[in-house]
């Protein structure tokens, strides 16, 4: 498995589109796609398992999107991302979709056929979740492959000989498949290089593969920590904060200097200053259910029809912004996914605002927010497929509940003790999206996670106990996850997503999509 990262995993990808599980994560896989045919591609055949959750949702959730857009070259914050089925027509790029029972391991499966006139390529992925992803199989041969570094397939006749014609640089990280040679590393090859393989006898075809996530793969002997007991004992002994622990972390684990990843940081936090600021403009978007809401929000709060909420309602308003922006195909961060993308930028920069926070302590925040995520995805997930909504509005309130209590100056014990209690208030929410559409009961959970971690935060501040340490909190989350039925895991088979005026509302959107 790869090593969970701040901005691989938990801040990012910055992206458009409704779910970062499918639109982000296909994106990357479609990118891969896109260089193991050397960018030139006539016809893909896609195979979803009915057993997982891609049959219901690849076309609503933006599955299609993503992996098309990435096919065509495109990054998941392209503005031509929404365009991509005239951009498809346009290349004359032939699309099959089938759905077939073939025992897909995982609920986000993808099994592909990729080719052109010369060549077909198959390969099989997962999305785990947050927009990273999992390839596993590449024409037949097994691979684990997170597009988190640079990877060379040697295809030849004989490759236990051609094997042993690689030139001496080509040795290291090398691995003999029963379908191609694979070099992986984290230095970019040079065309020099990749003309010297493609030179050899026997060799048919050589593909490079570069990496596709922002941060490359790390080390785990470089990591300070593993888990949150062992961050807590070390910020102990060395009298470190939370955020400076997530600082350490993410140098530590991309192999960058602390400047480069505050600098990384500070862009995630322009983004998502950004997002609010053109939500609370009013956003449109033709294919979503709910209309602008934040803007009414804002009014009847300085008119003074709400009840006196001060700092809550500001969070509130500015978590339906950061939604309603994700809903229009703007730009956002999934923070951790794009289906609870509201709740750590709409809670921070809310109390920011309230408390007049300078630009350095909401990055010192987010730091925190990220080291907090890290333990999540690295020994849970963020996936509403395999542990329904706990595992992103739960997930991205506990990150917020910690960013909180930064932002106000909290004690290390303090921020790891809101982000338990937020998360175990969210045990056992499940993942049931109207219409199939990352909108709602969506935007009511974001709001709900903010709303959490404010008071978490609060009762952290307060010194009031969690009992249950931070790391256990997660591992019962994963277990909770395991327990749900498949139903309740972004399907929309089960919850309100499968009330008759939800199926009404996701009838009359399959009508309304045959005359667009």
């Amino acid at each position: 498995m790869a090593i969970s990262s701040i901005f691989n995993d938990v801040l990012g990808p910055v992206m458009r589109g409704p779910s970062s599980s499918h639109s982000a994560a296909a994106c990357r896989i479609g990118l891969l796609l896109r260089q193991l045919m050397h960018e030139q591609i006539t016809a893909i055949v896609i195979d979803y398992d009915p057993n997982g959750s891609l049959v219901t949702t690849h076309e609503s959730q933006g599955t299609d999107m993503g992996l098309y857009g990435g096919l065509l070259g495109w990054e998941a914050d392209d503005e031509q991302m929404p365009h991509y089925r005239s951009a498809l027509e346009k290349a004359g790029i032939e699309t099959i979709v089938n759905y077939i029972d073939y025992g897909a391991t995982h609920p986000n499966f993808y099994r592909i056929s990729v080719s052109n006139s010369f060549i077909t390529h198959t390969l099989s992925a997962i999305s785990t979740g947050g927009g990273m992803m999992e390839v596993l199989n590449i024409d037949g041969a097994e691979v684990s492959i997170f597009g988190d570094k640079y990877v060379v397939l040697i295809y030849g006749e004989n490759l236990g000989l051609l094997q042993s014609m690689l030139p001496d640089w080509a040795q290291g990280n090398l691995r003999l498949t029963t379908s191609f040679i694979e070099i992986s590393t984290l230095i970019e090859f040079k065309k020099e290089e990749i003309a010297e393989l493609e030179s050899l006898p026997g060799v048919s075809n050589v593909c490079q593969l570069k990496p596709v996530v922002p941060v490359l793969e790390g080390k785990t002997s470089d990591l300070p920590f593993r888990y949150c007991s062992q961050m807590l004992e070390l910020g102990n002994s060395e009298k470190l904060e939370l955020w400076e622990l997530g600082l350490l972390y993410e140098s530590k684990r991309g192999n960058i200097s602390q400047k480069k990843a505050w600098s990384k940081m500070e862009n995630i936090s322009k983004i998502m200053k950004e997002g609010i600021k053109k939500g609370m403009r009013g956003t449109h978007y033709e294919d979503r259910i709910l209309p602008v809401q934040s803007i009414k929000y804002k009014l009847k709060d300085e008119s003074g029809q709400l009840l006196n909420g001060g700092m809550l309602n500001k969070m509130i308003m500015y978590t339906t912004a950061m939604m309603e922006v994700k809903s229009a195909m703007e730009v956002f961060v999934a923070a951790p996914t794009a289906g609870s993308c509201g709740v750590l930028p709409g809670t921070l920069f809310g109390a920011a605002e309230a408390l007049d926070s300078d630009p350095d302590t909401i990055v010192k925040a987010l730091f925190s927010a990220g080291i907090i995520g890290v333990f999540i995805a690295e020994h849970a997930t963020f996936s509403a497929e395999v542990a329904g909504c706990q595992a992103e509005t739960g997930a991205g309130g506990s990150m917020a509940a910690a960013a909180l209590v930064t932002l106000i100056g909290g004690s290390l014990k303090q921020s790891v003790t809101a982000a338990s209690f937020a998360l175990q208030n969210s045990l056992g929410i499940i993942c049931d999206p109207i219409g199939n559409r990352v909108e709602a009961p969506c935007l009511g959970k974001n709001v709900m996670a903010a709303s959490n971690a404010l008071s978490c935060a609060n009762m952290a501040l307060s010194d009031y106990e969690a009992l249950i340490p931070f790391d256990e909190v997660v591992m019962t989350m994963k277990e909770v996850g395991d327990a749900m039925t498949h139903e309740l895991k972004c399907t929309g088979l089960g919850g309100l997503a499968a009330t008759p005026a939800a199926k009404a509302i996701e009838k009359k959107l399959k009508e309304k999509a045959k005359f667009c």
